[in-house]
């Protein structure tokens, strides 16, 4: 199987395509609401590329990981002689689809919430002060740049408070939307890589929002 085939890679793929396209919409209503030049400032839209680029696989194994421990659907236990020749159909799971969801709406969101504020806080720092490029090329030059991310100005005990500080509010934020992808995708959409795309679609909505949170 080549890279491109890999679940993985596409569910990367599709996630920066959809983490770009949110970015840009983020930077453009807050430039409505603030009646600010409809420019696009590039730094924060490869930022937050970057961020998805580290972050999407690791979600998909925990999926993956989910489903392959609690999985949708499930064999009878008990099946009786005469189904040998045609076994009884797999029964739908609802104690595993809501040992999904607790563990999705808690653990999950909380380890990617403080992913999400730590990543951001510390490369805030570290770009401190970064420059506004509306070129998207002159932005991967700047990226690429020596001078561009300085790690050593990165305090990670001020991260860490920042982190905590910003948890409960996004957190709550989070739990306007995702528990109803969660129970869409843990009751209707069968396979990892398909829940990945509805994930991705309503993560446009919360890449939005968290884009507009990152600015600030």
């Amino acid at each position: 199987m080549s890279w491109t085939e890999s679940p993985p890679v596409a569910a990367t793929i599709w996630g920066c395509a959809m983490s770009v396209f949110a970015n840009v919409c983020g930077q453009l209503i807050t430039a409505h609401k603030t009646n600010a030049a409809y420019a696009i400032d590039w730094i924060p839209v490869f930022r937050y590329l970057l961020f998805t680029l580290v972050s999407t696989a690791p979600n998909f194994y925990w999926q993956d990981m989910l489903e392959k421990s609690f999985p949708q659907y499930i064999q009878p236990r008990h099946p009786k002689k005469t189904d040998e020749k045609n076994p009884p159909a797999p029964k739908f799971s609802v104690r595993n689809t809501i040992t999904k969801f607790i563990l999705d709406q808690t653990i999950g969101s909380i380890l990617n919430t403080l992913a999400f504020t730590t990543f951001f806080g510390a490369m805030r720092m570290a770009m401190d002060p970064s420059p506004r490029i509306t070129s998207p090329f002159k932005a991967a030059s700047y990226w690429v740049s020596p001078r561009a991310i300085d790690f050593e100005k990165v305090d990670m005990a001020e991260v860490w408070a920042q982190s905590m500080e910003q948890l409960w509010p996004i957190t709550k934020a989070a739990w306007k939307l995702w528990p109803a992808v969660s129970l869409v995708n843990f009751t209707l959409v069968k396979t990892v890589e398909m829940r990945g795309m509805v994930g991705g679609l309503a993560g446009i909505v919360w890449g939005i929002y968290m884009s507009i949170v990152a600015r600030g």
